[in-house]
């Protein structure tokens, strides 16, 4: 048994869902969010929740019903509080800063590297060192803070690149005499 599935997710205020058949669609101060759910589960909305329950016990359907209720659950974060994703730069000369909608970085390389926000993601540089990736779709804004790292890791012998803010970067002793 899904004990994950078996929770319902709480609407609050001014949050309102709508079940036409396997799609659920959320809408709240943030905007709206939808989401397709397999046939194994069958959605509900009653009285300011969603509840989620399998039909049958297949292990298909189980496995489905946990899912579901937690992308239900990231619909309703989403179109409430949002998500975010901090990034920090750590390295000599290593910079960002935003251009309109643009993430111009120096990160090293010849050239300067310019990444473009996509539609529904908002990025913010508050510092030269930091980057804040913010929207409420949790699966894209962790793509984006993804793809931003990925041109420059965070390397393990001096430790110099784009990290998550918290994140530890196990260090290497270099070569010796």
């Amino acid at each position: 048994m899904s004990r994950i599935g078996k929770k319902v997710v709480d609407l609050p205020s001014g949050v309102t869902a709508s079940v036409s058949g396997q799609s659920i669609e959320v809408k709240g101060p943030k905007g709206t969010r939808s989401f397709t759910a397999t046939d194994d589960v069958t959605l509900s909305v009653e009285e300011n929740a969603v509840s989620v329950k399998p039909r049958g016990m297949s292990k298909r359907a189980r496995q489905q019903w946990g899912m579901s209720r937690t992308m239900v659950a990231n619909l309703v974060t989403g179109v409430t509080a949002g998500f975010k994703k901090e990034l920090e730069i750590q390295g000599v000369g290593y910079r960002a800063q935003m251009q309109g909608n643009t993430l111009k970085l120096n990160l090293g390389y010849s050239h300067d590297v310019e990444f473009v926000a996509p539609e529904g993601v908002t990025i913010t540089a508050p510092k030269q060192t930091e980057i804040v990736v913010e929207g409420n779709d949790q699966q894209q804004v962790g793509e984006v803070a993804a793809k931003i790292r990925e041109w420059r890791r965070p390397e393990p012998y001096k430790g110099k690149g784009i990290r998550y803010k918290g994140e530890f970067i196990f260090r290497k002793e270099g070569k010796k005499k």
